[in-house]
């Protein structure tokens, strides 16, 4: 079956004027060059139709080769192999310096970003690039923000907190009054936690291929360290969970009313009204402030999640298939389909300046202007990530010491410490420098 998915869609040796015959799509202008697609939006169908009516020099051949971890999966055999790759892949940001330092991504700087570079933040663009390099086009992302249940914020006197501290406090309010959990620190989302760490102003990784064979790591900075300590302190003091989140159990639980407030991001609603919250006895209970400061007078906004457009090196003619990558999901239909169905938190200025999208009243939240409140200001304010080539071995360590805050094995300190010696020991196995 790998064969053959790799086969319909792979580069091709005509200079990207090759004819696809096996396309999810179909193609309405048979006679233009055409470009491979890996993509797994819900609405992937919609899109390339939106772009394959609206151009008249190129056209997409769209396959769905899976979401996430599938989709990796065979792109890292293309990748090896040094065939089979389509001419665009869709990525998580942080996998992107995977493929780079594998030479599999290609630099889009002087491939049409200039064109484009204002449809974007600062963040958005550093969170696709690598060193100086650019290497995908932003489509979505997650700005963070503390969605809660107004039924138990209600029922327990509890605005919603504005910092850290308050958050604690409330949560020991609820408990005191045999409240549910406040919250859950899951150790299988290491990429939240990480998000929470820069929100205290650390800087996880530096990294350049400029400078080759270096990468800075500090994972057991002051900074960290409180972020893990306070989290180990919540844990202990029994205020929130440690179940694993994107499981039927925690869906089951936010549902029931398990837990009072979900950190989470923009796009937590469609996931949740995908699993069936607010769809029944919790309909219309939730809403969302924004996420709890450190200092409140210096706020600082973080995002989870997001995804981009990717050139592959094995695409015949890169200049196409870079027009493509930043056009496919860029037209304003798409887009609105986009929002309107909550399928993406669009990162495009033109959706965050647009008011209808901006004053849009989400009915998950009862009506509440989300955007406007929450997201919009935490996305334009969000400055961006740095991701290196060993991200996924960061996770998987910080998953292991996460679990081990968890069980009272560990303070948050010793967490940080343990990981940083994980994680600086795992570069160097794999010849980088540690600065």
């Amino acid at each position: 079956m790998l064969t053959g998915v790799l086969a319909a869609c792979s580069g091709g040796d005509d200079g990207g004027t090759k004819q696809a015959t096996n396309c999810t799509n179909s193609i309405p202008k048979a006679n233009l060059p055409v470009v491979t697609l890996w993509a797994w939006y819900p609405n992937t169908q919609l899109v390339v139709d939106n772009f394959n009516k609206q151009h008249d020099d190129v056209q997409v051949c769209w396959t769905n080769a899976g979401a996430g971890g599938d989709e990796y999966d065979k792109f890292q055999t293309a990748v090896t192999a040094g065939k089979g790759a389509p001419d665009v892949v869709m990525l998580e940001a942080d996998r992107i310096p995977t493929y780079q330092v594998q030479k599999a991504l290609v630099d889009l700087s002087s491939l049409g970003y200039n064109d484009v570079k204002a449809n974007f933040s600062a963040g958005a663009w550093k969170d696709v690039s690598v060193g100086g390099g650019v290497y995908g086009a932003p489509i979505d992302g997650g700005p963070m923000g503390m969605i809660y249940r107004k039924d138990i914020f209600d029922k327990y006197g509890i605005k919603p907190p504005t910092t850290w501290a308050e958050y604690e406090a409330a949560a020991q309010k609820v408990k005191d009054a045999g409240g549910p959990l406040f919250g859950d620190f899951p150790a299988n989302q290491p990429a939240y936690v990480t998000a929470l760490l820069y929100q205290n102003g650390a800087k996880p990784f530096t990294y350049d291929p400029a400078n080759k064979g270096e990468i800075g790591i500090k994972l057991n900075d002051d900074a960290s360290k409180k972020v893990l300590d306070y989290w180990a302190g919540l844990v202990k003091k029994g205020l929130v969970g440690t179940q694993d989140q994107f499981t039927p159990d925690y869906i089951s639980g936010v549902i029931g009313g398990k837990y009072a407030t979900y950190l989470s991001a923009a796009w937590a609603p469609g996931y949740l009204q995908g699993a069936g919250v607010g769809k029944g006895a919790d309909a219309e209970v939730w809403a969302t402030a924004p996420l709890p400061q450190w200092d409140p007078a210096n706020p600082v906004s973080v995002n989870w999640g997001g995804s981009a457009f990717s050139v592959t090196t094995q695409a015949k003619d890169k200049a196409l298939a870079a027009k493509v990558a930043f056009g496919v999901y860029a037209d304003d239909a798409s887009l609105r389909d986009g929002w309107e169905k909550q399928i993406i938190f669009p990162l495009n200025v033109s959706v965050l300046k647009n008011q209808e999208f901006v004053d849009a009243k989400i009915a998950f939240f009862g009506g509440q202007q989300a955007n406007k409140e929450v997201y919009v200001p935490a996305a334009n304010a969000y400055q961006g990530m740095t991701y290196t080539p060993i991200g996924q071995y960061f996770y998987s360590a910080f998953t292991k010491q996460i679990a081990a805050i968890n069980n009272g094995s560990k303070t948050g300190s010793a967490a940080a410490d343990a990981l940083q010696q994980d994680v600086a020991g795992y570069a160097k196995e794999q010849s980088f420098t540690v600065k």
